[in-house]
């Protein structure tokens, strides 16, 4: 049976009894409405760590809208079960004040002041479609790897923006290590998301443009294709669909990371695709070839340490 804590305090103390018992411990951090995708990221913990835990919370500081924040899925019950089937450790949850106790402002808030710099690779796309959410991921897994004080810690490529704020901040802390795991898909195609739950039938139906546009990338890719305009054009072109608002569409360097697109030939790309299905907003990504995935540090099997360079010429 799970164990199943309801507060970082309790979490924190489970997690070091295992680092003091000289274990490795894997770490699976969560917003909750759990997929297979999660699984995947759950039944790596479990192979590459001698225990192995997660947590569930749905972190406000990381949402521009409110509405979205009011509206993203919760079942803590659900995701409870399904963690203890894939046999995982611990499962722990908590609050805004639980996990910053004696740091929010007199009305519960949190200080924007002192949200977390999420670094270089924050800037662009994501990070300017939704201002203010790197910090806010920065800030609560910061405070994540605190509690846990993970060996290894993993998250999914399909928020591959996401993986290079993370790197940067445990690269900055010293641990844990990071593993980034393959985007899980449905066999449409469709990218595994807890906002999947929120699309109806025909908004589902129209969702896999995103997925359509970023294999015909691959395809053009693998076809000769390398400047960047081209590649980014056939990304924008399969993906456009009525009742599919593009937010943006584009190609970066995985080994280096910039908030503008690059010109040119290039050597190794991923593709990234972001668009509102009705009020739902996805988010997708695939790099073109094995080298690129390689050097975006996605691995199935086994530590890969990647190299990535942001604009500032840090190796990340």
């Amino acid at each position: 049976m799970i164990r199943s804590l309801s507060s970082p305090a309790e979490a924190a103390a489970w997690c070091a009894q295992v680092i003091q018992s000289g274990r490795s411990l894997g770490f699976v951090p969560t917003m909750g409405a759990l997929h297979e995708g999660h699984m995947d990221l759950v039944r790596r913990a479990r192979a590459e760590n001698d225990a192995a835990c997660a947590s569930v919370y749905v972190n406000p500081l990381q949402f521009d809208d409110p509405r979205d924040f009011d509206r993203y899925p919760r079942d803590w019950e659900q995701d409870a079960r399904a963690l203890d089937a894939a046999r995982l450790d611990m499962v722990f949850t908590g609050t805004l004040a639980t996990f910053f106790p004696g740091e929010l402002c007199a009305d519960g808030s949190f200080d924007a002041a002192r949200l977390a710099d999420p670094g270089p690779c924050a800037a662009g796309l994501e990070g300017e479609h939704r201002p203010g959410h790197f910090a806010g991921v920065a800030t609560i897994v910061a405070r994540l790897f605190e509690v846990a004080q993970p060996t290894r810690a993993y998250f999914g490529q399909k928020d591959f923006q996401q993986t290079l704020v993370v790197r940067e901040l445990a690269r900055a802390r010293g641990e844990p290590r990071i593993v980034v795991c393959p985007t899980s898909r449905e066999p449409s195609g469709l990218a595994r998301s807890s906002r999947n739950e929120l699309l109806g039938p025909q908004a589902r139906e129209r969702a896999l443009a995103l997925s359509r546009g970023l294999f015909a990338t691959r395809a053009a890719w693998q076809a000769g294709e390398r400047d960047a305009g081209a590649l980014r054009e056939r990304l924008l072109d399969a993906a456009r669909e009525p009742g599919v608002d593009v937010e943006y569409a584009a190609l970066r360097d995985p080994r280096r990371w910039t908030a503008d697109e690059p010109r040119g030939r290039m050597d190794l790309a991923i593709a990234l695709i972001a668009a509102r299905v009705g009020s739902v907003r996805l988010i997708d990504n695939l790099p073109l070839d094995e080298a690129s995935s390689a050097a975006a540090g996605i691995t199935t099997a086994g530590i890969t340490a990647a190299g990535i360079t942001t604009a500032d010429g840090a190796v990340r």
